[in-house]
């Protein structure tokens, strides 16, 4: 007679758990950022870091989205994924250098149609030299990680290289467009005109590929290639032509991702993919491998936790990320939001 009210609770307790575990890894944006608020207590402040921290979020993002893709539905390890967004970054730049009479006009508009040209510029180099870097180095070594890390590093050796040849050695350092320097000023807090354009832009990209994915035949195809890529292909469907265009879009994800960090450094250099590639790979493991949504949180959780920590104790900036990812994998092994393959 006891058995059914002692079993009850707990029955009701796994209905609250499975009713609240999905949503839980979106829900620790906002307890960051509450955490964040506390350890400061300072709204101007907390509200500069949140505001820079989204925007750091929302470039790596853009950088690290089309790697996740390429991870989760081509299984391929790349490490030369860091090649494109330094690719991205010296073409749009020096597309963005050529157009001095729009960035130096005092019009936004202008100004973000200069950007914009970079941006297509950088996309299209990339993409095509995804193209070419999935049909030489990656191809031959599907289904074989430890040659595909030391292939693809190879190749991010060798565009460094050609980037140095091609540009030099130097840092070269730039200005953004007139209409996007500076700051403006809300609710006592100083807030720079490009990180409200980053965050603007992340958002579009990560609302384009949701739909992509979830709205369009083309996205049913990838989503079901990452679970159960056997089936999409007994079903008739070229999934080696989707892996393709897959990795030229991450590609060209990349070399957008190159342009808006550059924007927001104002300094490039031949390794500076290779040095976003410690965050990319960071924001990939812990969202979990293929997915969108789980790389936007994670990227948006690495922005906001490095914009804080760096502001409470500056030393402690350079392991925040990493004990970030321990904690999360702690929690979720898997990632946070993880794309099984069907066995």
């Amino acid at each position: 007679m006891s058995a059914a009210p002692e079993h009850a609770p707990t029955m009701a307790q796994a209905t609250l758990s499975e009713r609240i575990g999905p949503y839980m890894p979106v829900l620790l944006v906002p307890l960051l950022a509450i955490a964040g608020f506390l350890a400061i207590l300072n709204p101007a402040s907390w509200l500069t870091l949140t505001v820079s921290g989204l925007a750091m979020g929302m470039m790596i993002f853009i950088m690290a989205s089309g790697l996740t893709l390429v991870f989760g539905l081509m299984d391929v390890i790349n490490f030369g994924h860091g090649a494109f967004v330094s690719v991205g970054a010296f073409v749009g730049i020096t597309v963005l250098m050529g157009l001095g009479h729009l960035t130096e006009a005092p019009s936004l508009m202008l100004n973000l149609g200069a950007v914009l040209l970079a941006v297509i510029g950088a996309m299209l180099a990339t993409g095509a030299m995804g193209y070419a870097f999935e049909k030489v180095i990656v191809a031959p070594v599907y289904g074989h990680h430890l040659k595909q890390i030391l292939v693809t590093m190879g190749g991010l050796i060798v565009v460094e290289q050609l980037i140095i040849v091609l540009w030099g050695p130097e840092e070269i350092y730039f200005n953004r467009p007139e209409a996007l320097k500076g700051a403006v000023t809300f609710a006592g807090a100083a807030i720079e005109k490009y990180r409200l354009v980053a965050v603007a832009v992340g958002l579009a990209v990560f609302a384009t590929m949701r739909w992509v994915l979830r709205r369009t035949k083309i996205g049913l195809i990838v989503r079901a290639g990452v679970e159960n890529g056997e089936m999409v292909q007994a079903l008739g469907y070229r999934l080696k032509l989707v892996f393709v265009g897959v990795f030229i879009a991450g590609s060209a994800l990349a070399g957008l991702g190159g342009v808006m960090w550059a924007l927001y450094q104002e300094v490039i250099t031949a390794h500076m993919g290779n040095h976003a590639m410690i965050l990319i790979f960071i924001v990939v493991i812990i969202g979990g491998l293929g997915s969108v949504e789980g790389c936007f949180i994670g990227a948006l959780l690495v922005g906001l936790m490095q914009n804080y920590i760096a502001f409470i104790e500056p030393k402690a900036a350079l392991i925040s990320n990493i004990a970030l990812m321990v904690t999360i994998l702690m929690w979720r092994p898997m990632g946070m939001i993880p794309v099984v393959k069907a066995k």
